[in-house]
């Protein structure tokens, strides 16, 4: 007799269906839109979009171009201090240099000054990744497990705050700029905060809880290349101290290419610079700390104006100009095709 267990029980539950539910969804009944394609919808196509390409390049290359801009390479000008800091027992002393120009316009509006590098790679793969964010955020960690090796620790043990190749080759020259009115000198107001990005300064970036910035970095030095510990960044507001320094917050964010500027401070618009930067001569007055001789760079200085589109820079202009004459052109390209059929077609037809 059979064993009566190895069949299923006819009364026993059903199997439950792998059909979909009877759902407009699930069975692919919503309402839908296919466009019909024929010559007119594609022709219309690919010139309104060649024309708001051209029209939108055309504006950004113009706003581009108005922007004002005075580039100074301070380079060459500052080559005794150059060589004087390429001696490293000149860590700790201190090399003045000037540059002296002339606006013969007023650049009106905000004036922005950035400090341009030159051959100045931040795009090495290793240097990008050394960098401890979990500690620029203010906690406690173990920076021996990070990626900011060899600047993690001094040789006695006591670990770098920040710690990382990109913290330790921070830029640190100190530029004011003097305007020459007849036979005084006043230095332009210059604003060192406000300069970075908000989610940077806000999320990005804490300084570790303490009850002053002195004791909440106790037992961390500052990095190797660097001539103040982290906390004495801006020793005129307690506010701009530690990682939330905006000039160290702005030299954190790495350039893709080896030329490259960063936004070092902006012009107050107080007294005489009400309305931006009068004409007349000016000086560049350096306290030269960054050689770049070595790695064969150059340096300057930038004053510059933003409109609308940001600064002078027309690469999304040029960007939608291509784009748009590509789609234009295209266009053009489609409908001689389209009229040799035709006529190829009228002719058969004939026939």
């Amino acid at each position: 007799m059979k064993n009566k267990a190895n069949f299923p029980s006819q009364e026993g539950e059903a199997r439950p269906s792998r059909c979909p539910d009877n759902s407009a969804f699930k069975q692919q009944r919503l309402p839908a839109w296919k466009p019909q394609l024929n010559i007119v919808t594609v022709l219309s196509t690919f010139f309104l979009t060649g024309a708001f390409c051209l029209t939108v390049g055309v504006c950004l290359i113009l706003s581009a171009n108005s922007v004002r801009e005075i580039q100074i390479d301070y380079s060459d000008k500052c080559s005794d201090c150059s060589k004087f800091r390429e001696n490293s027992s000149n860590w700790n002393k201190e090399c003045h240099c000037s540059a002296n120009f002339t606006l013969k316009e007023d650049i009106l509006g905000d004036v922005f000054m950035y400090y341009g590098l030159q051959n100045f790679y931040q795009n090495h793969r290793r240097y990008v990744i050394s960098r401890s964010d979990a500690q620029l955020l203010g906690r406690n960690v173990n920076i021996q497990r990070s990626y900011c090796a060899p600047f993690t620790t001094y040789r006695n043990g006591t670990p770098m705050a920040p710690c990382g190749a990109i913290a330790n080759s921070m830029f640190n020259d100190t530029i004011d700029l003097f305007y020459n009115r007849n036979s005084s000198v006043i230095q332009v107001p210059l604003l060192k905060t406000g300069n970075s990005w908000w989610t940077d300064k806000n999320v990005k970036f804490r300084n570790p809880e303490s009850y002053n910035l002195s004791s909440a970095f106790a037992g961390t030095a500052r990095p190797p290349y660097w001539q103040k510990p982290v906390y004495l960044l801006d020793e005129e507001d307690e506010r701009n101290n530690g990682y939330i320094n905006d000039d160290f917050i702005i030299w954190m964010r790495v350039s893709a290419f080896a030329t490259f500027r960063n936004l070092y401070r902006r012009v107050r618009r107080v007294r005489h610079f009400a309305d931006g930067l009068p004409a007349g001569n000016y000086t560049f007055r350096v306290s030269y700390n960054f050689p770049v001789s070595k790695f064969k760079g150059r340096k300057h200085v930038i004053l510059s104006t933003v409109v609308w589109s940001g600064g002078s820079n027309p690469f999304l202009g040029i960007a939608y100009v291509v784009s748009g004459t590509a789609a234009t052109l295209a266009g053009f390209v489609i409908t001689a095709i389209h009229l040799k059929l035709r006529k190829k077609k009228t002719y058969f037809q004939r026939q």
